[in-house]
């Protein structure tokens, strides 16, 4: 079994800046892919940005320029900066891993989100 753990989440106001934090533990051989989602109300579970073992990040449009994913999949950890906040990016954020287990096995697994409220 494997848990992430978030921490960072709260009340921001629009133009402020926000440093969510994830972190993997349990059974695992390694960890392919890390990043953050976000859900808002009455929306469906969205990408925000990843990043591999390999160090290559990818992000949404809508974030992109303003939000920064760095971490360490070898350290089992996955940061999200959030600078320039806006309304819009108000949302539950969950982490999300992609994870080969102590078993060899494929999984993924997700945080128990941390709520993100820009105020404007």
């Amino acid at each position: 079994q494997v848990q992430l753990v978030e921490s960072g989440g709260g009340l921001v106001q629009a133009g402020g800046s926000l440093r969510l934090s994830c972190a993997a533990s349990g059974s695992i051989y390694t960890i392919n892919t890390m990043g953050w989602y976000r859900q808002a109300p009455g929306n469906q579970r969205e990408l925000v940005a990843t990043i591999t073992s390999g160090d290559n990040t990818k992000y949404a449009d809508s974030v992109k320029g303003r939000f920064t994913i760095s971490g360490d999949t070898a350290k089992r950890t996955v940061y999200l900066q959030m600078n320039s906040a806006k309304p819009e990016d108000t949302a539950v954020y969950y982490c999300h891993a992609e994870v080969i287990s102590s078993d060899y096995v494929l999984y993924d697994y997700w945080g128990q989100g941390t709520q993100v409220t820009v105020s404007s």
